[in-house]
C-alpha cells in the first residue's frame, strides 16, 4: 500500500513539473501564430498599389487571377449542383412521405366509406332510390353488337338482375318487361333469372344483359373510389395540396350508374388465359383480373366468335378459372417524360433500379399511329456513333432506321452502347432496349453508361430473359412510347432495339399459346406485321406534326452468318440499310468487325459532313479492291508493284479503322485519320502500328494545327486552300513522326 502511495505522488510531481515547464513553450507557440494570422490580414487590408504597364510581374498577377475567377466559378457551380441535387433529393422524399401519407388515407377513407355506406341510414336512402334507379338504368340499357353476335347464334340472351335485398315486385316487373321489349325488337327471346340476398353487393342492385354491367351497388361505389383515390396523380409537394386534392376527387367521383363489361377466366396456362364474354372487347384494350390479392392486368391478344384471348402481365398464380374479368375500355400504356431519364424500368414502366418511384404524371399508348408520309421530311443530319468503320462507311441520320446484325459475340450491343455514349452534349435522348437479356448483362451495360456519364440523357428499359414472354413482347413497343413523348416534343431521340430476335420468339410463344397457325420456322402469319409496325413509327418528322426525330438501331442475332433467313429477312426488308457484323472478322482483330461489303446505308452522303463525304467518297471501293486482291494473294501468287501498293494501303486503312469499346471519335478527328491514311502519311508504318500512328497524328493536330482543327470541326468541305494547308501540315508531320 505505501508502495502505491509512493508511486501515486511521484507521477503527480511529474505532471506538475511538465505543465510548468510546457506552459510557457505552448503559450509562446499559439502567440507566435497569432502574430502570423493578424500580419497576413494587415497586408489583405491594405490597398494593392496600381501595376505599371510595363511591370513584369503583370502577367503573374493576372494569370493568378484568372486562376482564381476559374476556380471561384467552378466552385459556384459545384454549390449550384448540390443545391438542386439537394432539392430533388429533398422533393423525393417529401413525395415519398406523401405517398405513404396517401396510402393511410386512401385506407383510412375507405374504412370510413364502407363503415357508413353499410349504416342502416345508407342503405335506406338506396332503397328509397330504387323506383328512380331503375327508371335510370331502364333509359340507359341497349344491345351492343356482341350482343347481337350471341343472339344470331343462340337465338336468346341472358338477363340477370342482381340485389342486396328483395326488390319491390313493381320493380321487377318493370325491368323484366324492358327487356323483353328491347330483344323482341330484333326477334330475340329472354332467359330472364333474378337473384336477391347477395351479400356480396352490400347494397343496391345491379342489372346484367349479356356482358354488359349496369351497377347501382355500394361494392361498385367503393371500387370506384378506391380507383379514383389510388390512380390520383400526385403533383404536390405539401400536405395540404394533397388533401386538397383528394377532397376534390372524391366530389368528382360519378355517383352515376356505372356501365361496364364483365367476363370470366375458362382456362390459364403459360401466362395466356381464355376469357368467356367481352365479345364487344377490341384488340390491345386492358382488363383487370377482379378478386386477386394485388391488381393485375393483362392485354387482349386475340378475339375469336366465341372466347378472347388475353396475355396476364406479371406472374399469374392467384388468377384461376371462373376468375371474373372486367374489361376496363383503355389501352395499354406506360409513363413517359423526363422523369424517365437515368433510370431503368421493366417493360410496364416501372423502376427496377432500386432507386425509388418515379414521378411521371404522362402516359403514352404502347400502340400508336406511325407518322403520316406528309408528316415526315428526308433525313439530312447525320447521328454520329463515334465508330471510324460506321461514321465513314455506312452513316447514320437522325430518323433512320438501320439494322445491326450478325452472329452471337460478334460486338453488336457494343455498337450500340457505344452509340449511346458518344452522344453527350448532343442533345439526343436515348432508350436502351434489352428484350431477353440475362439481368447481369443489362447491369453491366447501365454501369458502364453511368461510368461514361451517359446515364444522363438515357432510360433503359429492360425485360430480361427471366421475365415473361408477355413482358418481352411488349417491352420494344413501350419503349417507343418513351421515344415519341421527346419527338412530338421536338427533340431527337435514339433508340437501340437489342434484340428483335428474341422479341420475335416471344411473340411466337405467345402466338402458339394462343393456338394460331404456325407458319415458317414456326412463326406466325404476322410476324412481319409485328415488326414493321414497330420501326414505321422512327421518322424524321416535319415541325408542323412536332419535328423530333426518332433513329432505331434494331439488333438481329443470326445463326452462322446467315442473312436470309425468315426474321433477318424480314427486318432487312423494313429498315433503311444494315451493318452486317463478320465473325470471321471479328476473330481475325479487326474490331468492329463490319462487312463492307454487306453493310450499306440506303441515306448514304445525306447523313455525313461534307469533309466526312469528301474524304471517304472512295474508301468503301478501295477496301473492296483491297478484300478482292487479298483473296487471290493467299494462294501465293506473284504480283505486281501497283498490287502490291493497293494491299498495303488496304491493310493500313483496315488496321486504321479498328476502335476499342467505349472509346469514340468526334468525326473530324476520324476522317482526319482517313485522310492521312487515304494520301499515304501512314504509308511508312507498319500495319500494326496504326493504332500509334493515329494518336500521335490527332496529338501532333492539336497542338500544333489548331486553326486548322477548328476548320475541320466545322464539317465544311474541304477547299482548295485549306486541302493545301492540311497536305502540307501532314508533309510536317511525317517529318517529326
Amino acid at each position: 500500500m505505501p508502495r502505491i502511495i509512493y508511486v501515486l505522488i511521484n507521477t503527480l510531481l511529474l505532471i506538475l513539473i511538465i505543465y510548468l515547464i510546457g506552459r510557457k513553450m505552448i503559450v509562446n507557440i499559439f502567440r507566435g501564430r497569432r502574430e502570423k494570422i493578424n500580419q497576413a490580414l494587415d497586408e489583405i487590408a491594405e490597398p494593392i498599389p496600381p501595376i505599371e504597364e510595363d511591370d513584369p510581374v503583370k502577367p503573374i498577377v493576372s494569370r493568378n487571377q484568372a486562376a482564381i475567377d476559374a476556380e471561384i466559378a467552378h466552385r459556384e457551380k459545384l454549390l449550384a449542383e448540390l443545391k438542386e441535387k439537394f432539392d430533388r433529393d429533398q422533393e423525393a422524399l417529401q413525395r415519398e412521405a406523401l405517398l405513404k401519407s396517401r396510402s393511410n388515407l386512401v385506407q383510412l377513407t375507405m374504412d370510413k366509406a364502407r363503415e357508413y355506406m353499410k349504416s342502416e341510414e345508407f342503405l335506406q336512402s338506396m332503397r328509397d332510390q330504387e323506383d328512380k334507379v331503375a327508371d335510370r338504368i331502364l333509359s340507359l340499357i341497349k344491345l351492343t353488337p356482341g350482343d347481337m353476335m350471341y343472339l344470331e347464334r343462340k337465338g336468346k340472351l341472358y338477363v340477370s338482375l342482381f340485389s342486396s335485398y328483395p326488390l319491390k315486385l313493381s320493380t321487377i316487373g318493370r325491368i323484366h318487361e324492358a327487356t323483353d321489349k328491347l330483344l323482341e325488337e330484333v326477334g330475340g327471346i329472354t332467359s330472364f333469372r333474378i337473384v336477391d340476398n347477395e351479400e356480396g353487393l352490400i347494397g343496391g342492385f345491379r342489372l346484367r344483359i349479356g356482358d354488359t354491367v349496369y351497377d347501382y351497388t355500394v361494392k361498385d361505389r367503393l371500387y370506384m373510389l378506391q380507383q379514383a383515390l389510388n390512380n390520383m396523380p400526385l403533383k404536390e409537394t405539401d400536405f395540404k395540396s394533397m388533401l386538397d386534392k383528394m377532397r376534390k376527387t372524391v366530389d368528382k367521383i360519378d355517383i352515376d350508374v356505372d356501365i361496364f363489361q364483365l367476363g370470366r377466366v375458362l382456362s390459364v396456362s403459360d401466362g395466356i388465359c381464355w376469357l368467356d364474354g367481352l365479345a364487344d372487347i377490341m384488340y390491345g384494350e386492358l382488363v383487370e383480373f377482379l378478386d386477386t390479392p394485388k391488381r393485375k392486368t393483362g392485354m387482349v391478344m386475340d378475339v375469336q366468335p366465341d372466347k378472347i384471348g388475353v396475355m396476364i402481365f406479371g406472374r399469374f398464380e392467384h388468377i384461376e378459372t371462373y376468375t371474373r374479368v372486367r374489361r376496363l375500355g383503355q389501352m395499354a400504356e406506360v409513363p413517359v417524360g423526363e422523369e424517365l431519364l437515368g433510370r431503368v424500368v421493366n417493360a410496364l414502366g416501372e423502376p427496377i433500379d432500386g432507386k425509388g418511384r418515379i414521378w411521371s404524371h404522362e402516359t403514352r399508348p404502347i400502340e400508336y399511329a406511325a407518322p403520316a408520309i406528309p408528316d415526315r421530311q428526308p433525313v439530312k443530319v447525320p447521328l454520329e456513333t463515334g465508330i471510324k468503320a460506321i461514321d465513314a462507311l455506312v452513316p447514320i441520320g437522325r430518323g433512320q432506321r438501320e439494322l445491326i446484325i450478325g452472329d452471337r459475340q460478334t460486338g453488336k450491343t457494343s455498337i450500340g452502347v457505344d452509340t449511346i455514349i458518344n452522344q453527350k452534349g448532343k442533345d439526343v435522348i436515348c432508350i436502351y432496349v434489352a428484350i431477353g437479356q440475362k439481368e447481369t448483362t443489362v447491369a453491366s451495360i447501365v454501369d458502364r453508361l453511368q461510368k461514361e456519364g451517359a446515364m444522363e440523357y438515357t432510360t433503359v428499359v429492360c425485360a430480361a430473359a427471366s421475365d415473361s414472354a408477355s413482358l418481352q413482347y411488349i417491352a420494344p413497343f413501350a419503349g417507343t412510347a418513351m421515344a415519341e413523348y421527346f419527338m412530338y416534343k421536338g427533340k431527337d431521340v435514339l433508340i437501340i432495339y437489342d434484340d428483335l430476335s428474341k422479341h420475335a420468339i416471344a411473340y411466337r410463344e405467345l402466338s402458339l399459346l394462343l393456338h394460331r397457325p404456325s407458319g415458317r420456322e414456326a412463326y406466325p402469319g404476322d410476324i412481319f406485321y409485328l415488326h414493321s409496325r414497330l420501326l414505321e413509327r422512327s421518322a424524321n418528322i416535319i415541325d408542323e406534326a412536332g419535328g423530333g426525330s426518332i433513329t432505331a438501331l434494331p439488333i438481329i442475332e443470326t445463326l452462322a452468318g446467315d442473312i436470309s433467313a425468315y426474321i433477318p429477312t424480314n427486318v432487312i426488308s423494313i429498315t433503311d440499310g444494315q451493318i452486317f457484323l463478320e465473325s470471321d472478322l471479328f476473330n481475325a482483330g479487326q474490331r468492329p468487325a463490319v462487312n463492307v461489303g454487306l453493310s450499306v446505308s440506303r441515306v448514304g452522303g445525306s447523313a455525313q459532313t461534307k469533309f466526312m463525304k469528301q474524304v471517304a467518297s472512295n474508301l468503301r471501293t478501295g477496301l473492296a479492291q483491297y478484300r478482292e486482291y487479298a483473296s487471290f494473294t493467299q494462294f501465293g501468287a506473284e504480283i505486281d508493284e501497283a498490287t502490291r501498293k493497293t494491299l498495303a494501303t488496304g491493310e493500313r486503312m483496315m488496321a486504321a479503322l479498328k476502335q476499342d469499346r467505349y472509346s469514340p471519335m468526334p468525326t473530324w478527328e476520324q476522317a482526319l485519320l482517313i485522310y492521312a491514311v487515304s494520301n499515304g502519311a501512314a504509308d511508312s508504318w507498319d500495319p500494326a502500328q496504326i493504332g500509334d500512328f493515329e494518336k500521335k497524328l490527332l496529338q501532333w493536330f492539336k497542338n500544333t494545327q489548331g486553326p486548322l482543327c477548328e476548320e475541320m470541326k466545322t464539317g465544311r468541305k474541304l477547299d482548295k486552300e485549306t486541302k493545301a494547308r492540311l497536305d502540307e501540315a501532314l508533309a510536317a508531320f511525317g517529318k517529326t513522326a
